[in-house]
């Protein structure tokens, strides 16, 4: 057995503050803690139970007095960085949006920890030695033990500190969150400076959690945005030929403990995962003019949370600040299965809520939000907003409703498969549109070069620029907002505007477009074999090919049908 020395110190909100010092700070309380582990670790995935950072620990506490006996506090241990042989697996290239395998492909020994030392190996050293990563996820299964491997890792790669939400749960809107704020100028108690440079988020988004269902990890880049092809190619590369990992020899971090735990030159901060994202919604949003509205008597506001992520966030933010009733919302707890849900917020996975909001006494509102909190439905009283009408309706009001976008928006952008809804509104604002490839990266590139305000997909993501990923609780707050705005001047007993009358007022100003979606469920046990939907595309092209405009279809004539294709205008 060994001796690893680290130093805890609570959170405190000593970074916002930069006339505290040091040793001020040393003064009011620090605790200093001494772990034995063994060092030669067995494997690198535990078992599924979180393992507390205090059991087989020698811990010894006490209070610092002064700022000279707190100086040595900050003294310990340089950590030990072992190199453990692996070998490639095949497959491990990215989707659209990260990595996504069953849980039970990524507990095989080494397999995540192979991609996230490829993940080091394919990006600039300046992109992360000394520098803060962020980690976070939402709260399915394998997270907690996976953002073990994730921290060990990343500090065997020289990542100066690892930001990771309480309990390794922070939404996806949130890391991206996170990641901008805290990219300016991150103070430590040394006054050494450091940037946020990217973050993992451990999701498979809207796609079921346990054991036997789902798991996936991907990296934002420095904007908070999706790590762009040319990096996760690079990833791919490196795991058909990654021979070591690097993996610091440190105890495993509780994660529920609000604080920073010191390894040598390495720490890892455990902060709360609502904090950043709250203050950047109220910098975004009215709080004032929503929570006029959620007070009212006359007006009925519900929020599923479908035991997700957003579970997390939706009581701090509709109940503790903007006064919603706490009934308000619905499966508000994160579980680590989902309540054995598929966390997915349309009208087949949410069939709760939207039972409740067709049913006798509807309320006003409804709405629900995904596994890591990234899309998002609307409902009124007895009528479902379309995902592409969302988006196109968020614009039209945006710029008075929304005091972020006071000024205006910069431009629209949608996915190839949503439907023409927000053309009309780019049209007649005359305002710059983008159609763009699935994958919110194509968006972080637009909004990057000043070019985007707001954008959305057909499959439930809409979002703006105040971030750089989609973001479902961001959506709602901005639907409330115009319902807000339009009922500011009601008074009590009057009839207030309700959803439908702004989905249908939009229609008679801007056109009405008309969208299918369908989906094609797999077993749990097996995959989509690729032959058939190969066969269905190539037949798609033959059609679009020998169809031309003009073409009737019943009452209908055909516009255009084309094989998508995409150049980026940055």
């Amino acid at each position: 057995m060994a001796l690893n020395s680290a130093t805890w110190r609570p959170h405190s909100g000593f970074s916002r503050n930069l006339k505290t010092t040091d040793a001020v700070f040393r003064s009011k309380f620090c605790r200093r803690v001494k772990f034995l582990s063994d060092t030669k670790p067995a494997s690198l995935i535990s078992d599924h139970s979180q393992k507390s950072a205090s059991r087989g620990v020698s811990v010894k506490e006490r209070r610092c007095a002064s700022s000279s006996s707190s100086a040595s506090v900050a003294q310990s241990l340089e950590i030990n960085v072992k190199s453990v042989p692996t070998t490639p697996f095949e497959g491990q290239k990215t989707g659209t949006s990260g990595l996504r395998k069953k849980v039970k492909v990524f507990t095989q020994e080494n397999y995540l920890a192979n991609w996230i030392q490829a993940l080091f190996n394919s990006l600039p050293e300046e992109d992360y030695k000394n520098g803060v990563l962020v980690l976070g996820g939402d709260g399915r299964y394998f997270n907690r033990e996976a953002a073990q491997i994730i921290i060990k890792i990343a500090a065997g790669n020289g990542v100066a500190k690892i930001l990771v939400g309480k309990d390794a749960i922070m939404s996806t809107p949130a890391v991206s969150a996170v990641i901008r704020k805290r990219k300016a100028i991150f103070i430590s108690l040394m006054f050494f400076t450091y940037r946020a440079n990217g973050g993992f988020i451990m999701s498979a988004s809207h796609n079921p959690g346990g054991p036997d269902y789902d798991w996936g990890i991907k990296f934002n880049y420095s904007s908070g945005q999706p790590a762009p092809e040319s990096i996760t190619d690079k990833i791919y590369g490196n795991t058909l030929s990654i021979s070591e990992i690097k993996l610091a020899e440190i105890p495993d971090v509780d994660l529920s403990q609000l604080g920073r735990v010191d390894y040598g030159a390495f720490s890892v901060e455990v902060v709360d995962p609502i904090t950043d994202y709250l203050e950047l919604m109220e910098n975004v949003f009215d709080f004032s003019l929503i929570k006029s509205l959620l007070s009212r008597a006359d007006f009925r506001f519900v929020f599923d949370a479908m035991h997700a992520v957003t579970g997390a966030y939706a009581s701090p933010i509709f109940v503790d600040k903007l006064g919603a009733s706490p009934d308000s919302i619905s499966n508000g707890v994160p579980l680590e299965d989902f309540g054995h849900g598929h966390p997915d917020p349309n009208l087949t996975y949410a069939k709760d809520l939207v039972d409740v909001l067709f049913g006798e006494n509807a309320p006003d509102f409804g709405a629900a939000s995904d596994g890591d909190g990234d899309r998002n439905m609307i409902l009124g009283s007895k009528f479902f907003v379309t995902p592409s009408d969302s988006v196109a309706v968020i614009a039209a009001n945006a710029k008075e409703a929304i005091p972020y976008f006071s000024s205006g928006p910069k431009g629209l952008a949608r996915s190839m498969p949503t439907s023409g809804a927000l053309d009309r509104v780019a049209e007649k604002l005359n305002l710059p549109f983008y159609e763009v490839p699935t994958g919110w990266k194509f968006f972080g590139n637009l909004m990057d070069a000043g070019k985007l305000s707001i954008c959305g997909e057909e499959s439930f993501g809409t979002g703006s620029d105040h971030i750089r990923e989609k973001d479902g609780i961001w959506a709602v707050l901005a639907w409330l907002s115009i319902i807000a705005f339009k009922n500011k001047d009601k008074k009590p007993g009057e009839k207030l505007v309700s959803v439908s009358d702004v989905v249908v007022e939009h229609w008679a100003t801007y056109g009405r477009n008309f969208f299918c979606r369908y989906d094609y469920e797999v077993s749990v046990l097996s995959e989509c074999e690729s032959e058939g939907a190969n066969k269905m595309m190539q037949y798609l092209r033959e059609v679009a090919a020998t169809r031309k405009k003009g073409d009737k279809y019943g009452n209908y004539a055909l516009e255009f049908a084309d094989d998508f294709t995409y150049t980026d205008p940055v």
